[in-house]
Order: structure tokens, then sequence, then C-alpha cells
């Protein structure tokens, strides 16, 4: 499988597809790919390495998803508790009976924020987490689901600060990339001493062609302002990689693929979950139609169903998080596969590298 997938990422950086790109997989606890190719840093020639992180985007609501049952496992969350009883403030405005099974599947109805913010706003997280307490839900909690792009990770942060007393990206750090050996290639806020060793991003051609293409009364589009959605720039901004913002993370596809594995199994003697609450917790949560993208979409409890760029209805035992620009984690109970892929050359049409390369490992595995 290391060849073949060393082949296919080879082949996308030599045509031109590709700038920089990492692939990794684990299988029942063992990692059998881990392949790099082309840049890292397109100015400097810098190549990408297996350590090398990558911001990823929504790939990162993954990782906060797997903070958060961590915390659950060990007794300090519960997934049907009123937020209001860790966080009074955001019971205003009829928010008060919003759970964090509700937060975790973008039902929570507070999906926008004001068009006025810009990146600075969102390193502010005291004022996010206010702003989002005060704001009026669009839907009454739990009735519907929207993809919450934004505020998704504030509102499971501010949970995991309440609980803890610690920032999610300590959490983060101690509890299950240290210990798994990944802590310098798994970030929400990046260390500023860190930043020299990030992939920089680069837009696709077209990029601005194919957002212009998008329905520009996209509810999605309504409640994320402009400088709010990721590109290169957002992706490469300091302030953005040093805050933590855990809507969307940087890692490295070893990091990322090797903390799915310690979802599923033991690796090198760490398993971050039981078997009985892995199942709970990749089990079909909501299936109905998303107020945001206006098409349904599968959910667990923070992670989407169905490999990214697959039918949903085909790979029904996936479960991970795609991050707009192409790069996307997911694990598989059935076959005991994670994978991850991070790339520079950000696209916001289909993650074409995404799903080829997924679908090559999966059949390789079941071939």
């Amino acid at each position: 499988m290391q060849q073949l997938v060393q082949q296919a990422i080879d082949q996308l950086v030599d045509s031109g597809e590709e700038l920089g790109i990492q692939v990794a997989v684990y299988r029942h606890g063992e990692q059998v790919v881990d392949a790099v190719a082309g840049v890292a840093d397109p100015a400097t020639g810098r190549p990408v390495a297996s350590d090398t992180p990558f911001f990823s985007a929504s790939t990162g609501k993954g990782v906060t998803a797997t903070v958060v049952h961590v915390l659950a496992d060990r007794g300090a969350l519960d997934y049907d508790t009123p937020i209001v009883e860790l966080w009074p403030e955001f019971g205003a405005h009829g928010k008060e009976k919003a759970t964090l099974r509700h937060a975790l599947t973008h039902s929570i109805g507070v999906p926008a924020v004001p068009a006025r913010l810009t990146a600075p706003d969102l390193a502010d997280w005291d004022g996010m987490c206010a702003l989002i307490a005060d704001s009026e839900p669009w839907w009454e909690p739990g009735t519907r689901t929207g993809y919450h792009a934004v505020t998704w990770g504030y509102v499971l942060g501010e949970v995991v600060r309440r609980a803890t007393g610690r920032p999610i990206s300590q959490v983060l750090r101690e509890e299950v990339a240290a210990p798994l050996g990944i802590a310098d290639e798994l970030y929400f806020g990046v260390p500023a001493a860190e930043l020299g060793r990030l992939a920089r991003l680069e837009d696709a051609p077209g990029s601005a062609e194919t957002m212009a293409a998008m329905p520009a009364d996209l509810p999605l589009f309504k409640a994320t302002p402009p400088a709010l959605t990721p590109s290169a720039a957002y992706g490469n901004d300091p302030v953005v990689l040093t805050a933590d913002i855990p809507s969307g993370g940087t890692m490295s596809a070893r990091a990322v693929a090797r903390m799915y594995a310690a979802l599923l199994t033991e690796v090198d003697g760490v398993r971050l979950l039981p078997e009985a609450r892995l199942r709970e917790i990749t089990a079909l949560a909501t299936a109905e139609t998303d107020q945001m993208v206006g098409f349904p979409t599968p959910r667990a409890l923070g992670y989407n169903l169905g490999r990214p760029g697959a039918d949903p209805g085909r790979t029904p035992t996936v479960f991970g998080m795609p991050g707009m620009g192409g790069s996307a984690a997911w694990a598989d109970p059935a076959t005991g596969l994670s994978f991850a892929l991070t790339k520079n050359r950000f696209s916001p049409g289909p993650a074409t590298a995404v799903d080829r390369i997924g679908a090559l490992v999966a059949e390789a595995a079941t071939g």
C-alpha cells in the first residue's frame, strides 16, 4: 500500500495538480503508509516532511470531537447535560435546553456570526464566546441540524474549558496528543516558535471562480463572513494559526491518522476510548437535511459519516471530517483503517485528491 500511495501522490505533484501533500494510513493500530511529496513552502523550496504540520480547516473538528469524547469517557462531561449547567450565559434567548449532544450534532441553532467579524476577532476567545452565548438561535436547539462552520469549536471549546479549567488546546496536548507522541504535530493554537515548520498554503488556480459559482444565497455563506471563510491567506495568517479556533486545526497527516487509529484500537499501548464508547459516538445521530447547505448530511457525535468523496450510503461505517481546501481524516471500524491526507494547494471545490487516494487505500485494504 505504501508504494501505491507514494506513486499516486508523486503523480499528483508531478502533474502540477498538487503542490505538497502528505498521506498516512494506519491499519489495526499499525502504520502502513507514511507518504509525502512536493514542497511545503513554494517560496523557499522546503520539501514536505512527515512531521510538517498543515493548516487543515475543518478536519480539525474531528480532533475537537475526540477531545470531548475522551473527557466524556472519564466522566468530566455528559452528552445530555444542558450547556447552561457549565456555562450559564449560554442560555440567553431561549437556548437553555441546549445540550452537549446538540452541539456535537450541529443542531444547537447558533450557526452564524456577525458579518463584521475578521480574523483578529476569532483570536479573542472570551469575546467570541460572549457573542455566541448572547446570539439568538436560528431554530430551537435540537429541532434541526445545520453546519456550524465557525461557532461549533467555540461552543465545544468553552464547555471543555468550563469543565476542566483548561483551554482546549492544552487538553488536546495533555490528554490526546502527548500520550500518542504527536504533541508537536497536532494543534489548535500553534506556538509562535513553531510557525516556521508549517506548510505554506497556496490557492489553487480557479479558486475565485469556484467560490463565485456557488449559490450566493446559500445560508452557509450568510452565516460565515468572507473574511472567516478558509482560504490560503486565512490558513497562512499567524493570527489564525496561533489562536485557539477549534473549528479548524493544524496537523500532519500521520498525527491525525494516529489519533483516529487510537480511537479504533490500541496504538503503541495507547487507546483513547473503549469499544462501547466508540460504538456510541460513531452511530448515526442525524441524517436530516442540513439547513446550511440544503442536502442531507449523515452525522454521528461530532463526526460526519461516510468516506469523503464517496456516497455516504456506501461507506456508512466510516467516521471523520473533511476540511475546506481538500484535507480530510477518517477511520473505519469495519476495516480497521484510519486515513489522513493533508495538502497545501487550497482547493475550495471537490476534494479530488482525498476522493482518489481514499478510494485507493480502501480498495487496497479489501482487495
